[in-house]
């Protein structure tokens, strides 16, 4: 409803919905090239993750590396993903938390919980 009982602007609705698609579409790509980064162990494995979730790269350190124990190392890399990931949500709700309030809907980004 309108206060005052008059009729939507119908053009004017379009034209926010359409506005508001590119500006969405916009963040998604912005998040699709940013990359955030994610560590464990003090630092001995790190994973970079776009802002949409892709891993990037995963870095580990020598010190990591222990024949013997390479079930420690797993923990690690699982680890480190998992803040990478955490990351790249904190920085999903960032840039499009804003853009979505409201809609009811997703992102369009699979995986998110918004």
């Amino acid at each position: 409803m309108i206060p005052g009982g008059g009729q939507p602007n119908m053009q004017q609705l379009l034209q926010q919905a359409q506005k508001m698609q590119q500006d969405l579409q916009r963040a998604q790509e912005e998040l699709a090239q940013t990359e955030v980064d994610g560590q464990a162990g003090g630092g001995l494995v790190r994973a970079t993750v776009t802002g949409a979730g892709e891993l990037r790269a995963l870095k580990i350190d020598p010190k990591a590396v222990d024949p013997e124990d390479t079930e420690t190392l797993a923990d690690l890399i699982v680890a480190a993903v998992h803040a990478a990931n955490e990351n790249a949500s904190q920085l999903q709700a960032q840039k499009l938390g804003p853009l979505t309030q409201g809609l009811g809907g997703g992102t369009g980004l699979p995986g998110l919980p918004f």
